[in-house]
């Protein structure tokens, strides 16, 4: 049996990105991946920033539209438009994102499993044992290291004593026909979707991609307001194919063990505030990448090694998900009524055009406005007013 350098879990933009860097430096590299074909249907908005795209080099064709503005609506209604000069975010086309990645990686010598779902995995003192099914058959994959970017929802991390994310939403898609949309669109409210928030994207002249997220129902909530959508001429029909997928809103609690790198979704590697998780992904791909390739230089790839992963990750990233992730749980408590009031300061004392103007807003870091926003004074007079819980722990940051 053939032993691999590092087999890959999961065929996703993560998955592709930690094994294009370990391949392009020499290490054998098989993906597997459970799906029939890389870039099938899945359930992701595709909106990623104008970073990401700079920085990961995301290819020109996979990009379906570009957006610098957005129409948010309160649950009563009103309207806040946000715009900045030049390109904020990019929509992909999410399947041909994972095709294009996954090319990528094959052109550095990367091997793809397809059709593949794994069963077990059996970490040894000098290799990793994968259990697949593979077209009806057992199999089993050898190698000296594994990464798991399989998504979330992946039994495998529990089984392997890392624990598991307790703490998700379900997201429910679909995609529609609209005859006049043209820019993002966000509607706020607990009738709508209870401490969250729904979306209606384009992503060509007559499509747009209409979803929310919640912890239960949520493919209740969508019909609900595809029918509300179609009602007020924003969408052709109400009648859509809708699709389902778990989103992580804190991190596993280990992501590491000996010969084994948990990233992406599958870690929790997640904005709470939007459930975006291709970036922060794709970041911890290329730690996840430089971590094993230094261990398997040096064929140490013990957990206290592996722990380098982690540690760099979080040095990134831990104070963003925590910000953002006490902003989620205050904004869950929030009525309509206080939903409304924050959104009639935010505008009326022009707070949103003073954010906009900041040139250090970012798409991919929300933490730092969400404190300037609730710091500013007028706003933390309102928050004053309602004392909610978790608002003293997110404003002494």
């Amino acid at each position: 049996m053939k032993l691999h350098d590092v087999i890959v879990i999961g065929a996703g933009p993560v998955g592709s990105q930690v094994a294009y860097h370990l391949a392009g430096e020499g290490h054998e590299v098989v993906v597997l991946e459970q799906k029939p074909r890389v870039g099938g249907a899945v359930c992701c908005t595709g909106i990623i920033s104008q970073e990401c795209v700079r920085v990961f080099s995301i290819a020109d064709h996979v990009i379906l539209r570009q957006e610098n503005s957005a129409k948010l609506f309160s649950p009563s209604g009103r309207l806040l438009r946000l715009r900045r000069p030049g390109t904020q975010a990019c929509i992909v086309d999410r399947a041909a994102l994972d095709s294009a990645m996954a090319h990528r990686s094959q052109n550095k010598g990367t091997d793809y499993v397809l059709d593949s779902s794994v069963r077990d995995i059996e970490v040894g003192d000098k290799r990793v044992r994968v259990g697949v099914t593979f077209q009806g058959e057992r199999l089993n994959f050898e190698a000296r290291a594994v990464v798991i970017a399989s998504g979330f929802g992946s039994r495998l991390t529990s089984g392997l004593g890392l624990g598991k994310i307790s703490y998700f939403l379900m997201g429910a898609q679909a995609e529609v026909d609209t005859s006049r949309l043209d820019e993002v669109e966000v509607y706020l409210g607990q009738e709508v979707a209870p401490g969250f928030f729904a979306w209606l994207v384009p992503t060509s002249p007559h499509k747009a991609l209409v979803g929310l997220a919640l912890r239960h129902s949520s493919g209740s909530y969508l019909k609900k307001l595809m029918s509300f959508l179609r009602a007020h001429g924003k969408i052709v029909s109400d009648q859509a194919k809708i699709y389902f997928r778990g989103i992580p809103l804190k991190p596993l609690p280990r992501t590491y063990s000996k010969r084994l790198i948990v990233v992406g979704d599958a870690a929790g590697q997640v904005k709470p505030t939007t459930g975006g998780g291709i970036y922060y992904g794709l970041l911890c791909a290329d730690m996840a990448a430089r971590t094993l390739h230094r261990a398997l230089e040096s064929d140490d790839l013990s957990a206290k090694s592996l722990s380098n992963y982690e540690r760099e990750w979080k040095v990134k990233l831990n104070r963003e998900l925590r910000v953002d992730y006490l902003a989620r749980k205050f904004y869950e408590r929030l009525s309509n009524r206080q939903i409304d009031k924050i959104f009639d300061t935010i505008k009326s004392k022009g707070i949103a055009e003073t954010i906009l103007k900041m040139e250090d807003l970012s798409f991919d870091w929300h933490g730092e406005v969400l404190l300037r926003v609730l710091k500013h004074k007028a706003v933390s007079r309102v928050l004053e007013a309602m004392k909610m819980p978790f608002l003293s722990s997110l404003v002494k940051y």
